[in-house]
């Protein structure tokens, strides 16, 4: 290693009296800046630690609804709210051995195995996923207190190899990882939901022995060719035991739709003729959130016609039930649950969900 530097400064050295023979003295301005270039590129290489390839767990952590959240706000409550949040996340993240690599508006991006790895690097990541998301009921404390929104925090977290070291160029440059094991993390973020901590495959096995673990879900993501299992985490038992606070009562992701539906009364089990019509908003798994015109009673059973078409299939007969319905603006905003569809319509609606939430 040391001969490696003696010979790199020979070579700085070398470079800078070429550049005098080149420029002379009838530039010395030209002169200064070039062997400014050369000491700044030189320091750079030298204290830079080489690019590598390891496997590293990567941890992305972001706040659910924040960007609408932050549009009904004033700024100064939006930076109070977050650096509320980020402080929190740093004592924990620091305390696991983390590795912060960077924030991404109220996203953080963290790392364990990089720059050097440590022992039990993925069983850390998973722990501090779940003290995480437990420390977010004394941020949301302190923002009730000051008259501030909850705020809901979804993790997703893979372990994967990946390329380490400096990117940039001598006027801007990081310590980063890149490749496929950071993007499928992100992935894997994007499915959680309020509260939740997903996990991929590969992550799991390693650490299936110190976890317990609730749904699985096989979902497609962009990149991959086939679906991948992602594992929700409930509760950790390596050096201690924690849980994860239950938050979300949703089983998954709703995406934005604009659809025009036609549903139809069911009254002991008989399928009223009378006609409605409402539009589609959201869709999940299990339910869609509608615009009705009608203020029809919470759980009355409906038949509805929802034209799948954005999702590859023809128009299909789904039952549900109205679970919720509040008076709007424009109409009656109604939170219908499927109860039946066959199996071909819950797959297309999956796929649908899984390739929206994967931006594919």
């Amino acid at each position: 290693m040391k001969s490696r530097s003696i010979k790199k400064q020979a070579q700085l050295v070398d470079e800078i009296m070429a550049e005098f023979r080149q420029t002379g003295s009838q530039d010395e301005s030209a002169l200064e800046n070039r062997i400014t270039e050369l000491v700044r590129n030189f320091n750079i290489e030298s204290h830079s630690p080489p690019s590598l390839s390891r496997e590293v767990t990567i941890l992305f952590s972001d706040i659910r609804g924040f960007t609408a959240m932050s549009e009904r706000y004033e700024a100064i409550q939006i930076v109070t709210m977050l650096n509320r949040y980020f402080s929190r996340m740093n004592e924990i993240i620091l305390k696991y051995d983390g590795i912060i690599d960077k924030y991404m508006g109220d996203a953080i991006m963290v790392l364990f195995g990089a720059p050097e790895p440590n022992i039990n690097d993925t069983q850390r990541a998973i722990n501090c996923a779940v003290e995480m998301q437990n420390a977010m009921n004394d941020v949301n404390n302190e923002n009730m207190a000051q008259g501030l929104p909850e705020l809901y925090m979804g993790i997703g977290i893979n372990t994967g190899t990946v390329l380490a070291g400096q990117v940039g160029s001598h006027l801007h440059n990081e310590y980063t990882v890149i490749g496929d094991g950071v993007n499928l993390a992100s992935r894997v973020e994007s499915h959680s939901l309020r509260g939740q901590i997903l996990i991929s495959d590969y992550t799991y096995q390693q650490v299936k022995d110190n976890v317990l673990i609730g749904n699985i879900n096989e979902v497609y993501v962009k990149g991959k060719s086939e679906m991948i299992k992602l594992y929700e985490v409930i509760a950790t038992y390596w050096q201690n035991e924690m849980t994860v606070p239950h938050r979300e009562i949703r089983t998954s992701m709703r995406v934005e739709i604009d659809t025009p539906f036609a549903f139809q009364v069911i009254e002991n089990n008989e399928v009223m003729p009378g006609i409605y019509h409402g539009q589609a908003k959201d869709i999940s798994y299990n339910g869609i959130f509608a615009i009705i015109q009608q203020p029809l009673e919470v759980l009355t059973n409906v038949k509805l016609s929802l034209s799948l078409s954005l999702l590859g299939s023809d128009t299909r007969d789904i039952y549900g039930k109205i679970m919720s319905l509040r008076e709007m603006s424009n109409g009656y905003g109604c939170g219908i649950e499927f109860t039946s569809l066959d199996e071909d319509s819950q797959q297309a609606i999956k796929n649908f969900i899984d390739r929206v939430i994967g931006g594919s």
